[in-house]
């Protein structure tokens, strides 16, 4: 049984409404907090807001029905905080569990001794999806229009840039790779194995252990040097040798454990997703042990659509933007729309896709959402001659700066007031880049493609309910001292002298 709210307050319970907030308070916390608090205050935007949640988190199962889990609101809340922060789930554990605000935000009083299991925390969060996101990206947006008094009728003026947002995974080459693949599949051959009585991995702790010390031998074959010929050659053939030797001890395990999954396929359906994971893993083996031969022993150069970065992030790119000091990312591109508030609009994640690509479907997607955007700047990345055209025919005035040497018409274009205005204005883009790799998109912490969609798309959510946190702080920070200012002017003291 889920609801979004509890409706019945409990003894020692405060209304969210009603939390007082630190205003002194320096730390991220009570801001996201405020940002919250303004969204459940609002009554319009709250029952957007929970009808939302009601219709579109777990839309499969009867929520009338079975034990009370976790409400809708506190399992957002927890998403929100989750990223903002920038946390793992063994803090934000702690966090809901020990922080008396955050349990008050949660709908929990002083005398409710209710407890949240780590496992329960990571399920539950996990049901927001990304289409949810995005639309209630969309109403927290319109809250931050509010709060910052958009005029009737202000047009949007949007800055547009990509930036990579890294998977957590290693720096990869072939033959960890291959110990990563290989590795699993001893794991789970044995879990398998034990499963069904079988005694094929008994010293599948060895087995690891024997492949780590091959995996050593060939790293430490590349980093000697040869001053002569005859040296060279004998340094090649080491190399080759052990690369070679490792080669040979990781097809032993892959094709044993091909064994244990023709034993096993006697017993039916039982134990099907094991038996899938650990092919799944075979064929990651295979295509290593391929590449690792073809290009140390035959000396070919491995093509870069064949390679994959890693084996339990398959998703990963492999990106290199040309940054001082960063060579390489790890990771996927995102493609995020700001706006001259500073609120984020849209966000797009770009699989195997350049910012050229996406430019128009980001202005489209954009004013699906928010019709009143009229404008756009862009860098040279997203630069082409057919974006260029197709985007006059979606904006009044589109800050797209052309490559190369500018014809005669281009520079009056791009030396009119509107267009340089906009492009200085364009840089400040950088600063919600930089907040949001602050507040959880340095590094995505959830696996597979669908958790980096999530992971991207929630970070959105509680970077733009941050802002309108600090905002509201700000502005009721100015009212207080401008408040203890007059009443300081009004004392009798005061008026006597």
């Amino acid at each position: 049984m889920r609801v979004v709210q509890n409706i019945q307050m409990h003894i020692g319970e405060v209304d969210v409404s009603r939390i007082v907030l630190d205003p002194k308070s320096r730390d991220d916390i009570p801001q996201v907090l405020r940002g919250l608090q303004h969204l459940y205050q609002d009554g319009s935007k709250r029952a957007k807001l929970f009808q939302l949640l009601e219709a579109e988190i777990a839309p499969q199962i009867d929520k009338q029905t079975g034990r009370p889990g976790m409400t809708m609101w506190s399992i957002f809340v927890c998403g929100v905080i989750r990223l903002d922060l920038n946390i793992d789930y063994d803090r934000l554990h702690e966090l809901v569990n020990q922080h008396n605000t955050i349990r008050q935000m949660l709908g929990h009083g002083l005398f409710d001794p209710s407890w949240y299991h780590y496992q329960t925390l990571k399920d539950n969060v996990s049901l927001l999806t990304p289409q949810l996101l995005d639309k209630i990206n969309q109403i927290v947006v319109a809250a931050g229009h509010e709060v910052v008094r958009k005029e009737q009728g202000e047009v949007l003026r949007g800055r547009c840039d990509s930036f990579v947002v890294e998977t957590d995974v290693h720096y990869p080459t072939d033959i960890s790779l291959l110990f990563d693949a290989t590795r699993k599949v001893i794991e789970l051959s044995a879990r398998l194995s034990a499963d069904q009585g079988l005694s094929d991995w008994r010293q599948h702790a060895y087995n690891v252990r024997h492949l780590r010390r091959h995996l050593r031998a060939a790293q430490s074959t590349k980093h000697r040097t040869a001053r002569t010929e005859a040296q060279k050659e004998k340094n090649d053939a080491r190399v080759i040798a052990a690369h070679a030797s490792y080669l040979g001890v990781a097809q032993g395990y892959l094709d044993k454990a091909r064994e244990t999954l023709a034993k096993t396929a006697a017993f039916g359906v039982e134990h099907l997703a094991a038996r899938i994971e650990i092919e799944t893993f075979i064929k990651h083996g295979e295509r290593q042990i391929d590449q690792t031969r073809r290009r140390v022993i035959l000396g070919e150069v491995i093509p870069p659509a064949e390679k994959v970065f890693s084996v339990f992030e398959t998703h990963t790119e492999w990106i290199s933007k040309g940054k001082a000091g960063v060579p390489v990312e790890l990771g996927l591109r995102v493609c995020v729309m700001e706006d001259q508030h500073r609120l984020v609009l849209h966000h797009r994640v770009l699989e195997k896709q350049t910012d050229d690509q996406v430019a128009v479907a980001m202005v489209k997607e954009t004013k699906q959402r928010f019709a009143d955007l009229e404008a756009c700047s862009f860098d040279k990345g997203f630069h082409s001659p057919a974006n260029q055209q197709e985007l006059q025919a979606h904006l009044k005035l589109v800050a797209l700066p052309r490559k190369g040497r500018l014809s005669h018409q281009a520079q009056a274009v791009e030396s009119a007031e509107d267009f340089v205005k906009a492009r200085r204005q364009h840089a400040a883009v950088e600063s919600a880049i930089n907040a949001l790799e602050v507040h959880g998109l340095d590094r995505c912490r959830d696996h597979g493609i669908g958790g980096f969609k999530r992971y991207v798309a929630l970070a959105v959510v509680a970077r733009n309910i941050h802002r309108i946190g600090a905002i509201l702080r700000e502005q009721e920070t100015r009212r207080a001292k401008r408040k203890s200012r007059y009443a300081d002017r009004d004392m009798p003291h005061k008026l006597a002298a």
